[in-house]
Formats: C-alpha cells, structure tokens, sequence
C-alpha cells in the first residue's frame, strides 16, 4: 500500500479516534445498544419494531410447533421460500397480503386490537 500523506493522515486520526474512545469508555458509545437505539429512534419507530419482532416471532413459533419447514410453508401458502427466510430473518417488510397468506396454513390470522398502555 502506497504511504502517502492522505493515508498517514487517515491513519493517525483513527488512533486519535480510538485512544479518545477508550479515554471515555462507556461515555463514547452508550451503556448498550438498547440506549443507543433509544436515542436514535422515535417512540413510534420502536414500537413500530417490537410489532414486527413479536408477530415474526409468532409466525416462526407457529410454523415450528405445526413441524413445518419453510419449503412446506411455500407449498401451502403460494409464497415463494426465499420470501418466507427473509420474513423470518427480518430483511425484509413484507404487505399484509403476504402475511396472511403465510398465517393461514399455520391456522392463524391477524386482529386489531387496543394497544395496551
């Protein structure tokens, strides 16, 4: 790697980086991740991903305790696996329509309900 001035530059100022971070510990990047995403998101944002992760959690739960694998899960519901894996994974976000054609071969549904306060 050529050692020119720009990258010596870049060098140093990432041990300056590194040095200040471990001056201040827990200062320089939050108690944990949980505070770190407090600060960044929006009470709406958070809430808006627990949703996701519980009703994720329950399509995974629901598929497994049925003894279904995702490829059966395509048979049944028309929607392709990969869909499915990425659902599961939580890389992608999905339309209700997909959703609930996933949901109905595990005997489920979704349902509006009051959100608890």
């Amino acid at each position: 790697m050529k050692n020119d001035k720009g990258y010596t530059q870049a060098i140093k100022q990432a041990k300056d980086n590194m040095d200040d971070v471990k001056a201040r510990g827990n200062e320089a990047i939050g108690d944990d991740a949980l505070t770190f995403m407090d600060n960044l998101l929006t009470p709406e944002e958070i809430s808006e991903s627990n949703l996701r992760v519980a009703l994720i959690g329950e399509l995974i739960k629901a598929r497994t305790e049925k003894g279904i694998s995702q490829r059966k899960l395509e048979e049944l519901s028309g929607v392709k696996q990969p869909i499915i894996s990425r659902m599961e994974n939580g890389t992608t976000d999905p339309q209700i329509g997909t959703i609930l054609k996933v949901l109905a071969p595990l005997g489920k549904t979704l349902a509006i309900v009051p959100i608890e306060k």
